[in-house]
């Protein structure tokens, strides 16, 4: 009898599993979509004004070297693949709701996040890199009335705007992310998994 009440004893001690409340769940998984959802909205927007931006310096300004015109053309471009991509994103996101079905819901963040990471791999190195090439072309005929002094600090502040992008901003803002979703993905696996 001694050791079936000692039996009984660590039997409740043990931890219970924990349900998850589908209603939280899915209150914080909205939420956190929701942030994601408004940076991607206003990345959009910024983006959208940069590339109206540069649409105008393109075709109402005149440049004497075609240099000029190449760099902008690959701004541009470039700035337009980066728009797409995040409207893509943006509207994986917000396709569903995740109160309505949310087994499919996780399969798009799954998607979602599939996709993020090849923005965050090779095609922001790409951007910045075109983005670089294109405002280097551009200022070549910008700068060239200007001092040697000032040349050297237009292009010494990009070269160090460039790398606190690379280097730090990117790994903030993706890393930020990344946690957000697999938190998220971890919760609705486990809700998912509660249920079956």
């Amino acid at each position: 009898m001694k050791d079936f009440e000692h039996l009984m004893s660590v039997w409740q001690e043990q931890p219970a599993n924990d349900k998850l409340s589908v209603d939280d769940v899915l209150k914080q998984v909205k939420k956190g979509i929701s942030d994601i959802t408004s940076q991607l909205y206003w990345a959009i927007v910024a983006t959208v004004a940069v590339l109206v931006l540069t649409f105008i310096i393109l075709f109402f300004f005149v440049f004497q070297s075609w240099v000029t015109y190449v760099g902008i053309v690959i701004m541009l471009i470039t700035m337009l693949l980066y728009a797409i991509l995040t409207i893509r994103n943006y509207r994986i996101l917000n396709k569903r709701d995740a109160t309505l079905n949310p087994t499919d819901y996780l399969q798009d963040l799954k998607n979602y996040q599939k996709s993020r990471a090849k923005i965050a791999g090779w095609f922001y190195y790409t951007y910045v890199l075109l983005i670089s090439v294109g405002l280097s072309l551009y200022f070549i005929e910008i700068l060239k009335g200007s001092s040697l002094p000032y040349k050297v600090l237009v292009y010494g502040l990009s070269v160090i705007w460039i790398l606190f992008l690379t280097l730090y901003y990117k790994k903030r803002i993706f890393r930020n992310e990344e946690e957000k979703l697999n938190l998220m993905i971890d919760r609705l696996k486990r809700l998912q998994d509660q249920f079956e």
